[in-house]
C-alpha cells in the first residue's frame, strides 16, 4: 500500500500530538488544600492522562504555574437539577419541559447548565434529578461534550407512585434505565410544610430495594419523622432536613447517614421570586415558608456539627443557581458556622466518600483523577475566595485557566 506525502506528514503529526499529550503535565502550586484536612505547601501536582501519579518538591519545569493561588481537589455538588433553566420569557422551566420547549432546546438548557457549573468549579455532580439528565450525562461522561462528571437518579419516587411492591418494581426498572441512584421524597416540599408523605412501608420498599439492587438511595426529607424512617430503612443520605429535631440529627450521626442541608436554594428563589412566583406551589405561602427556613436550616446545620454527622455539599440548584454552587460554601460558614477546612473537605471528600467514589475522586493524591480547582485567595481565611475560581481540571483536561 503506497501513502501520499501529505498522508505521511498528517500521520506524523497525529504521533507528534499522541506523544505530547501523553507527557507528564506539571503543575507548580504553593497551596494546597487536599480535600482531607490537610494543608500542603510549595508542592507539583504532576499528573499523567487523567489522573495525578505524584506529588513532588523540586523545580521542574511548570505546565502550569499555580503559585499564589489556593488549589483543592474539584468540587462535588450533591444535589443539583442542571437541567432547570429559566425561559425564553425569564420564567422558571423544570427539566421535564414545562414551558412547551422541544426536547432539544431542554437538551441544550442541560448541558449549558452542567458546563456553567463546571466552570464554577464542580467538576462532579449528582442530579436528582430528569430524564433529559441521562443523555447529557452519557454524552459529558463520554467526553462529547464539556461538563462535569455527571451522576443522576433519572427520576424520582413520590408517595403516589404506589403500593411498595409496585414501588419496588419502579427501582428495578430505574436501575434498568441507567440509573446511578434512587430520590425519593419522604416528605413534603418546605413550600407545602415539609410533613412526611409517603408511608413508612413505601419507604423501607424504596431504600430496601435500592440497597438490594446496589444503589444508593438518597431521601427528600424536612420533617423528623420522614427522615428517620429513611434513616432506619437504609436510606445513605438525607437531603434539606429544615425541620430535623435533636433526635434525628444523633440517629444520622449513629448510623453513619450521609446529610446534606442547603441553603443556596432558599437565597436562589428568594432572589429570583418573579421568575417563580405562581408556578405550582410557588404560592406567597410557600416563599415565607423558605425565608422561615433559612434561619431554621442554619440552627439545624450547627447541631449536627456538634453530632459530628457526615455533612456532604449540595446545592439543590435549580434555575439561577447553575454556575453559583460555590455559595453553598459561603452560606454554610456565615450563617450555619461550620469552619472554612470543614466545607471545603464537605464538597470534596466526604462528597466523594457519598458517592462511593472515594477512591477515585475528591482528594489530591497520587491515583487519583486529576480534578482539580485553584481559586484567588485563601479561603481559610475568607471564604469568598471560592467565588474566585480561576482554574479548572477535570481528568488531567483543563477547562479554565
Amino acid at each position: 500500500m503506497r501513502f501520499s506525502r501529505k498522508a505521511i506528514i498528517l500521520g506524523a503529526l497525529a504521533i507528534g500530538v499522541v506523544c505530547a499529550s501523553a507527557q507528564p503535565v506539571v503543575i507548580k502550586t504553593s497551596v494546597i488544600l487536599d480535600g482531607k484536612g490537610q494543608i500542603l505547601r510549595n508542592k507539583n501536582i504532576v499528573v499523567e492522562g487523567n489522573r495525578i501519579v505524584r506529588i513532588s518538591e523540586g523545580n521542574a519545569k511548570a505546565t502550569y504555574d499555580l503559585t499564589g493561588f489556593t488549589v483543592t481537589p474539584g468540587w462535588i455538588d450533591t444535589h443539583v437539577h442542571f437541567a432547570q433553566h429559566f425561559g425564553a420569557d425569564g420564567r422558571a422551566i423544570g427539566g421535564e419541559g414545562a414551558g412547551g420547549e422541544s426536547p432539544e432546546i431542554r437538551a441544550l438548557q442541560a448541558a449549558a447548565g452542567a458546563y456553567a457549573t463546571l466552570q464554577g468549579g464542580f467538576t462532579t455532580i449528582q442530579s436528582l434529578g430528569a430524564e433529559v439528565d441521562g443523555v447529557t450525562r452519557d454524552m459529558i461522561n463520554g467526553g462529547r461534550i464539556p461538563g462535569p462528571r455527571v451522576i443522576t437518579s433519572l427520576r424520582a419516587i413520590y408517595k403516589e407512585t404506589g403500593t411498595p411492591e409496585q414501588i419496588r418494581a419502579f427501582v428495578r426498572k430505574a436501575k434498568a434505565d441507567g440509573a446511578d441512584v434512587i430520590k425519593i421524597f419522604a416528605t413534603a416540599s418546605i413550600r407545602d410544610g415539609g410533613a412526611q408523605t409517603m408511608s413508612d412501608d413505601q419507604i423501607r420498599a424504596a431504600c430496601g430495594e435500592a440497597a438490594a439492587l446496589g444503589l444508593r438511595a438518597v431521601s427528600h426529607a424536612h420533617a423528623s419523622s420522614g427522615a428517620r424512617a429513611s434513616i432506619l430503612a437504609g436510606c445513605t443520605a438525607i437531603e434539606h432536613g429544615a425541620l430535623l429535631d435533636d433526635a434525628t440529627v444523633k440517629l444520622m450521626a449513629e448510623r453513619g447517614t450521609y446529610f446534606d442541608p442547603n441553603f443556596l436554594v432558599w437565597h436562589n428563589y428568594l432572589d429570583n421570586k418573579p421568575k417563580f412566583l405562581g408556578i405550582g406551589n410557588y404560592t406567597n405561602e410557600g416563599f415565607a415558608y423558605m425565608e422561615k427556613a433559612v434561619p431554621q436550616m442554619a440552627e439545624v446545620l450547627k447541631r449536627a456539627i456538634a453530632h459530628r454527622v457526615k455533612i456532604v455539599l449540595g446545592t439543590d440548584a435549580v434555575a439561577g443557581a447553575h454556575g453559583r454552587n460555590a455559595e453553598e460554601s459561603v452560606y454554610r460558614v456565615r450563617d450555619g458556622g461550620q469552619a472554612p477546612m470543614d466545607a471545603i473537605v464537605s464538597a470534596t471528600s466526604v462528597a466523594a466518600e457519598s458517592l462511593r467514589l472515594g477512591d477515585k475522586i475528591g482528594t489530591v493524591a497520587p491515583g487519583m483523577e486529576a480534578d482539580l480547582v485553584a481559586v484567588e485567595g485563601d479561603p481559610l481565611k475568607d471564604i469568598t475566595a471560592v467565588r474566585q475560581v480561576r482554574f479548572v481540571m477535570k481528568s488531567g483536561k483543563v477547562y479554565r485557566q
